[in-house]
């Protein structure tokens, strides 16, 4: 199974469209995927019970059961921001930390997308949310695709035919990427 995650809680996100995309191109390969959308976050997670299997919220629970426990490979969509990646993304690898951590994370693989307004699409940020995903024992496949500029690529909520060319060919990478480590 893969799980896409759509990596900020700002609504209405250009990093939503493009993991929308994502999913029903995925989808439309017979793979099993579904999308996690940390929009829907929207209750209290910060307080120092979270660290404790007793003290996780239900929701993070819930969405670790169904989409980050089960899935062999996560797609995750992270914006910039201020030179990384969101707080909310962390704040929600922490919650889903505190419960079976190794079986949560180790030995999945992971593809990374970084979206920015900026010319450099959250390369810096990739690369932090790299160490971290090594760090809990997740493979992340090597090209990582910054997305620059991304208002010039996404009109009336729909990407643009030159950025679905590129998101297709991300796909095909992240399929192969997938079969090869399985036949390793």
């Amino acid at each position: 199974m893969i799980t896409i995650i759509s990596g900020t809680n700002r609504p209405n996100s250009k990093t939503k469209i493009i993991a929308k995309y994502l999913f029903t191109q995925i989808a439309n390969t017979g793979n099993l995927v579904k999308m996690l959308d940390l929009v829907d976050l929207n209750v209290d997670l910060l307080h120092h019970e979270m660290y404790t299997p007793s003290g996780q919220h239900p929701l993070i629970s819930s969405l670790q059961e169904d989409m980050i426990d089960p899935a062999n490979v996560l797609i995750i969509i992270s914006p910039e921001y201020n030179g990384s990646f969101p707080g909310i993304l962390k704040l929600f690898i922490d919650a889903v930390s505190a419960k079976a951590y190794k079986t949560t994370f180790g030995g999945k693989k992971a593809a990374l997308i970084g979206v920015a307004s900026g010319r450099a699409g959250n390369f810096r940020g990739l690369e932090h949310l790299t160490g971290i995903l090594n760090y809990l024992n997740i493979t992340v496949m090597p090209n990582k695709l910054p997305v620059s500029s991304v208002s010039n690529y996404i009109k009336d909520n729909q990407v643009s035919e030159e950025l679905s060319v590129t998101l297709d060919a991300f796909v095909d990478e992240v399929l192969a990427f997938i079969n090869v480590e399985q036949q390793v």
